[in-house]
């Protein structure tokens, strides 16, 4: 057991294999109804969400105002080992939320409602709007201003320093976005 504890994929593959027996267990007889879908997807898209924002909180809160108190010379461990790392479970878990978040209100019947935000899904659909916003924020403004700063895309020190801060904004601005977004997303479960 040591062994998949100490590696994070294995760790990963036996937590969903859990998840599966438990699916099959309980829910065996409706895998083949349409029903079962959405709240699978659910499920995917509340696993990448907490991935998603754990890690926005992580840069947030930790990494961006722990970063000027590291010593120089341990700042490498975090911009070659540790950020891109995170920054890669960073974007694939947004797009992951989004791609589940759509699934899910297709399935449940409520997408064409919520972007138009009708009354009856205004708020499913402004938390939807936020995340679309963020989602491309990460992957159009912080993501390759990152590239630039951790020294991934070949360039200046000057433009190192100008990404680093775009980045570092861009990140920022998801963080105030996603409070709302959270609030939506929940509140637009429990109100209906």
């Amino acid at each position: 057991m040591a062994k998949i504890l100490e590696n994070v994929y294995k760790s990963i593959t036996l937590g969903a294999l859990l998840a599966l027996l438990l699916i099959v267990f309980y829910h065996g007889d409706a895998l083949s109804g349409s029903g079962y879908w959405a709240p699978f997807f659910t499920w995917l898209h509340v696993i990448s969400g907490i991935t998603w924002i754990g890690l926005l909180y992580y840069f947030n809160l930790v990494q961006i105002p722990t970063m000027p108190k590291v010593p120089a010379e341990l700042k490498p461990a975090v911009s070659k080992y540790i950020a891109p790392e995170a920054l890669f479970w960073f974007r694939w878990s947004a797009l992951a939320t989004v791609i589940t978040g759509l699934l899910v209100a297709t399935l449940n019947g409520y997408a064409h409602q919520a972007f138009m935000l009708d009354s009856s899904s205004r708020t499913i659909g402004t938390g939807m709007y936020l995340g679309l916003i963020m989602a491309a924020n990460v992957w159009f403004i912080i993501w390759p201003n990152q590239k630039r700063a951790l020294g991934i895309v070949p360039t200046e020190d000057a433009t190192k320093a100008k990404s680093a801060r775009i980045a570092m904004l861009g990140s920022r601005a998801n963080f105030i976005l996603s409070i709302p977004m959270l609030y939506c997303m929940v509140s637009a479960r429990l109100l209906g």
